[in-house]
């Protein structure tokens, strides 16, 4: 069974470097971008795409390397640092005649979404992030006995074969933890989505994990030059996360504060995948961003 966002199209786009990205695209009006995080597709949004496209053009792309894009190899660390799939978003965007739109991300999509604000301010009017810090500043606050809960971001910074080994041999098992512990609601990711999130992940394994290891360097490389050179988002932004500040013994507000000056920081009481547990909630943080 095909799972797909009511009323909305399904379509491929070209990304950067000839890569297409899969994206459904509905609505009309001001364009949104909603990137997905890990292990999932852009069927994580479903919920709150459908609440927004009564007064938007919302597009959800599935990233390259993950759900129905492209899955270059990764001959090199740049085909899967964030600023190629950030410079995929501007041009997928562009490619439906927009040059200028708001972006949200989850996850790995916000991580995507963080990189697009700092290369590409001229494209996005806002910057919408779900439940993650910088690249960089995610490894500093990461150490002792709590970094246990990130131990995938070490396991797939590792060398390219054992990773991919390992996470191909128990795949769903794998892919399915994530699922299982960082849930809030587990009602809120229904059998069949659960299913097609296995089955893409399971499919992209080596994709993933090129994602994945980018951010153990390259991704740090960029981030770091930009703190030095005192780079900030532009645009209006809106951070929404669980409380991992106080889990892990830091300031979130204060570390996106130093990136983001027009910074609207919320806390949120849902599980890691708010936008399937908490639509009203990211609906409306989302709609309260866009009037800024």
């Amino acid at each position: 069974m095909t799972l797909a966002i009511p009323g909305f199209d399904r379509v491929r786009l070209p990304g950067a470097d000839g890569v297409e990205l899969a994206a459904a695209v509905g609505g009309g009006g001001s364009p949104v971008v909603l990137l997905h995080g890990f292990p999932q597709t852009h069927l994580m949004w479903r919920h709150v795409a459908e609440r927004l496209a009564g007064e938007h053009t919302v597009i959800c792309p599935d990233l390259r390397g993950y759900g129905a894009s492209d899955k270059p190899a990764a001959t090199g660390p740049e085909v899967y640092s964030k600023r190629t799939m950030a410079a995929d978003v501007v041009a997928l965007a562009a490619a439906l005649g927009h040059e200028r739109f708001a972006l949200v991300g989850h996850d790995r999509g916000a991580l995507v979404a963080f990189r697009a604000g700092l290369d590409h301010p001229e494209a996005l009017t806002h910057l919408g992030i779900l439940d993650v810090v910088p690249t960089l500043d995610m490894w500093n606050v990461l150490h002792g006995v709590p970094a246990a809960v990130g131990y995938h971001l070490f396991l797939m910074a590792q060398p390219p074969g054992l990773p991919e080994t390992m996470i191909a041999n128990s795949a769903d098992a794998y892919f399915g933890s994530f699922l299982d512990a960082w849930a809030g609601d587990p009602a809120a990711m229904p059998e069949p989505v659960r299913s097609a999130y296995l089955r893409a992940s399971a499919a992209a394994v080596p994709s993933i994990v090129a994602d994945y290891r980018a951010s153990a360097g390259i991704d740090m490389t960029h981030d770091q030059a930009d703190q030095d050179a005192g780079s900030q988002l532009a645009m209006p932004v809106t951070v929404v996360q669980q409380d991992w500040g106080a889990r892990l013994g830091y300031d979130a507000a204060a570390v996106w504060h130093a990136w983001a000056p027009d910074l609207d920081h919320r806390l949120t009481g849902a599980g890691h995948f708010m936008a399937e547990e908490a639509p009203d909630e990211i609906t409306e943080a989302i709609r309260d961003l866009l009037l800024r």
